[in-house]
C-alpha cells in the first residue's frame, strides 16, 4: 500500500510541475507597434530592472516584466544575465569562506 501511495503522490507532483511549464512565445521574432524586436541588450536591461518592474506591475496593468516581442534565445540570455547581476549572481558564494592566515 505504501508503494502505491508513493507512486500516486509522485504522479501528482510530476503532473503539477509539468502543468506549470512555460509554453511557446508566439510573438517571438515579431515586431511590436514601433517595429522593434527586443534583443540581448534590452533583455539585459529588463533583467536588471526586474525587481522594480515587478513591483510596478502589481499596481499598473500596462507594465510587464518581460518583453514578448523579442528575438528568442539572445533576449532570454540577456534577461537571465541581467537578473543574476542585480540579484547577486552567486559569484562570491562560489569562492567559499575566507581563511585566516
Amino acid at each position: 500500500m505504501k508503494t502505491a501511495t508513493r507512486i500516486l503522490l509522485l504522479l501528482i507532483v510530476v503532473l503539477t510541475i509539468t502543468g506549470c511549464a512555460a509554453g511557446p512565445n508566439s510573438l517571438s521574432g515579431s515586431p511590436d507597434e514601433a517595429g522593434k524586436i527586443a534583443g540581448f541588450w534590452q533583455g539585459l536591461w529588463h533583467g536588471f530592472i526586474l525587481f522594480f518592474t515587478f513591483i510596478i506591475s502589481l499596481f499598473n496593468d500596462g507594465v510587464h516584466v518581460y518583453e514578448v516581442h523579442n528575438n528568442g534565445a539572445w533576449y532570454n540570455f540577456g534577461f537571465l544575465l541581467g537578473a543574476s547581476i542585480f540579484f547577486g549572481g552567486g559569484g562570491r558564494g562560489a569562492c567559499g569562506p575566507k581563511r585566516d592566515k
